[in-house]
């Protein structure tokens, strides 16, 4: 009997371990995912917020210069361009 209670004894320990580790497992999994949806989210917002900046400087008719990587392109509204036209003629 006391075999028994023994062995009863080890395999609840294991057992305790084990959903403990697929617990924290669970856990870390959540997490993560949840970072990863805060960082998308990050993002899409400065990518809105840029592109919400770049179009309100280029409807004053300004130029907005973008850069990427060793590209750099002078960007203007093209509505600018067709008062610029219509005037000078």
């Amino acid at each position: 009997m006391k075999k028994t209670g023994v062995i009863i004894l080890v395999l609840s320990i294991a057992l305790l371990v084990a959903i403990g580790y697929i617990g924290l497992s669970v856990y870390q999994n959540v997490k993560a995912q949840k970072e990863q949806n805060l960082y998308i989210q990050g993002a899409q917002e400065g990518f809105k917020t840029a592109i919400g900046q770049i179009i309100q400087t280029a409807a004053t008719c300004q130029q907005v210069p973008l850069t990427f990587e060793n590209t750099t392109v002078n960007m203007i509204a093209v509505e600018c361009l067709q008062q610029q036209q219509a005037g000078g003629q």
